[in-house]
């Protein structure tokens, strides 16, 4: 993989130690540090009971990161440890998607650490650090990153072969777990110097962080765990890597976005009003720094916006509405037959910045445990809680069809749901779902007490008729050309 010699670069290690040494950097050996703690734990005490405290409160603040549609999910970081070197080793980090629904879209992830001692990188396969760093105390051989704290980013599509490992090169882009659960992994290799060498004294690095593609991920330590086992491409070999640890990534909406990101509004065939998103959903008119900026129609703001950092995503601009959302989701309840009812999904894209790649929407409705039959979406039930829970699915594009929502565009389809004997009915707001979540994040609901009522308290007939069809088709439009 990397054209350096090994014992050439132990010996630059030693010599940059002598030189670190030589200009007055200061070294504590483990004895000296366990002697000097053992002298002050007298005074510590306190301090202990004051940490556990602030743990215990930050314990409190995480929880709020829990997603009840997703119990389950998050985004582990494997550190495999796979062969020693003179001055270090040789490591395969994995990026796992656990997560149902939430993906990274473009410009992909970054990955970041800080190294606990004075390690290097000197080579890596199927990634890249985004700056070297400072890496002029080394004579020869310069590593490829220097920095204490690097931040690594995948390699493009199209990447020499000779440059890539598995599972890379797909520009950080990583897919959520239902929509194609063979490309919710991301992996490269690196080789460590200037670190310790054997299975006791070998230390992973600290402070993960991983952003998809903005902020909004938590990580844990590094934590011991099984060692993994990789299968040769033609199967018929495993190894074992020489150490393993696992870290945690759980995402947290609070933590990704200053506001929400998306809104509903309901509609029916039984009910002339539309109700529309709540006002100022994600934002208002006269305080756009929550959603972004605000255009109307051709702004000069959408010329100046064509310049940006390719590891950057592009800041939201959103069309002037009431609710002021990048994304709109419209529920508009459309038939009811005899043993079947009818609802048309639409979704509208008010971001003048930004084209949504592989979006996904996930729907909670008790009627979701008995579709029919899905028209122009693909869809999968979520298993919540071990499958225990039926009141939830997940509708996403079809490749190449309408797997992108478009700068001002929409994408729609209908359902056909059976009609739940027992627990069917169009009253109190029924129909409705009871929430909604694009691309991970949950949407701003309008209140129950302003969901479509049925008339005069009335049961609607089932509708057959080419007016009926008309009427609906009529409204559907309505409702997109108004942009409620």
């Amino acid at each position: 993989m990397g054209e350096f010699h090994i014992s050439s670069l132990g010996a630059t290690c030693e010599e940059n130690d002598r030189e670190r040494k030589n200009v007055g950097i200061f070294h504590i050996s483990k004895g000296q540090r366990q002697e000097e703690m053992s002298k002050n734990s007298g005074n510590t005490t306190g301090f202990g009971l004051f940490a556990a405290l602030l743990w215990f409160i930050a314990s409190l603040s995480l929880s709020g990161a829990f997603d009840p549609m997703d119990p389950n999910g998050n985004i582990t970081i494997k550190w495999d440890v796979m062969d020693w070197t003179d001055d270090g080793y040789q490591a395969m980090v994995t990026i796992l998607n656990f997560e149902q629904y939430r993906h990274i879209s473009s410009p992909g992830w970054r990955l970041g650490w800080t190294w606990e001692k004075r390690e290097v990188i000197w080579w890596m396969q199927g990634a890249q650090a985004i700056e070297q760093g400072n890496c002029s105390e080394f004579k020869k051989n310069l590593p490829h990153c220097c920095k204490r704290n690097p931040v690594i980013v995948d390699l493009l599509p199209g990447t020499n072969f000779n440059k890539q490992a598995p599972n890379c090169c797909r520009g950080g882009v990583l897919s959520s777990r239902v929509q194609d659960s063979s490309r919710a992994v991301s992996s490269f290799q690196l080789a460590v110097g200037c670190a310790k060498n054997t299975l006791s004294t070998v230390i992973p690095p600290v402070n993960f962080m991983i952003s998809g593609p903005g902020p909004g991920y938590t990580c844990s330590n590094p934590i011991n765990g099984n060692v993994s086992i990789f299968i040769d491409p033609d199967g018929r070999r495993t190894t074992e890597a020489l150490k393993s640890w696992n870290v945690t990534c759980i995402y947290s909406q609070t933590l990704a976005h200053k506001g929400p990101t998306c809104c509903v509004s309901l509609s029916s065939f039984y009910n002339p009003d539309i109700v529309p998103c709540p006002l100022c959903s994600c934002s208002c008119q006269d305080m756009p720094s929550l959603a972004g900026q605000c255009v109307n129609g051709n702004s000069s703001v959408l010329e100046m916006h064509t310049s940006k950092s390719p590891l950057e995503e592009a800041k939201d601009i959103v069309r002037c509405t009431r609710h002021m959302c990048p994304v709109r989701i419209h529920w508009h309840v459309m038939l009811s037959y005899k043993h079947l009812w009818r609802v048309k999904i639409t979704l509208n894209n008010f971001n003048h910045a930004k084209n949504y790649t592989d979006w996904n929407l996930v729907a909670q409705h008790p009627n979701l445990g008995s579709i029919n039959q899905v028209f122009s979406f693909n869809y999968q039930p979520l298993d919540r809680y071990g499958g225990t829970v039926n009141d939830s699915g997940m509708f996403w594009g079809i490749k190449g069809y309408n797997d992108i929502l478009l700068q001002g565009g929409n994408v729609q389809t209908d359902i056909l749901l059976n009609k739940d004997q027992g627990a069917f009915t169009f009253s109190h707001g029924w129909a409705f779902p009871r929430r909604i979540y694009f691309n991970g994040d949950d949407c701003v609901m309008p209140p129950p007490d302003a969901y479509p009522t049925l008339p005069n308290g009335s049961l609607p007939a089932p509708l057959d008729s080419a007016l009926s069809l008309v009427l609906v088709g009529f409204l559907s439009v309505l409702v997109l050309l108004l942009g409620v």
